[in-house]
C-alpha cells in the first residue's frame, strides 16, 4: 500500500515564504508523477504545480515565478516551495502520486492547511 505524509504547512504573511513537503512510501513504480493540488474554501480543487520522475515540470499560471516545485527521486519526496505568498494562497493543499501505463494507480495524501494573512 502507498502512502503519502505531506509537512510543511502553517501560517505565513503576504510576502512571505513556505515549503512543503511530500513523502512517498510503499510499492512506488519509479516512473511516475508527483505534484501539489489545493483547495480553498468554497472552491474547486484546482493543480498547483506537477513534476514527473524525469524532471519535467508543469505549474499554474497563477504560481509562475513564484512557487517551485522539485523532487528527490531516492528519498520519492516531492517538495513545493511557496515565495512571495499571496493572500489568495490560503487552501489545503495536497499531495497526488500517479504511476502506471495500463493501469493508473493514483494516490493523495490527506492535506495540509496553508494559511496566508496578517
Amino acid at each position: 500500500q502507498v502512502q503519502l505524509e505531506e509537512s510543511g504547512g502553517g501560517l505565513v504573511q503576504p510576502g512571505g515564504s513556505l515549503t512543503l513537503s511530500c513523502a512517498a512510501s510503499g510499492s512506488i513504480f519509479s516512473i511516475n508523477t508527483m505534484g501539489w493540488y489545493r483547495q480553498a474554501s468554497g472552491n474547486k480543487r484546482e493543480l498547483v504545480a506537477t513534476i514527473t520522475s524525469g524532471g519535467s515540470t508543469n505549474y499554474a499560471d497563477s504560481v509562475k515565478g513564484r512557487f517551485t516545485i522539485s523532487r528527490d527521486n531516492a528519498k520519492n519526496t516531492v517538495y513545493l516551495q511557496m515565495n512571495s505568498l499571496k493572500p489568495e494562497d490560503t487552501a489545503v493543499y495536497s499531495c497526488r502520486l500517479r504511476f502506471g501505463a495500463i493501469y493508473q494507480y493514483d494516490y493523495w495524501g490527506q492535506g495540509t492547511q496553508v494559511t496566508v494573512s496578517s
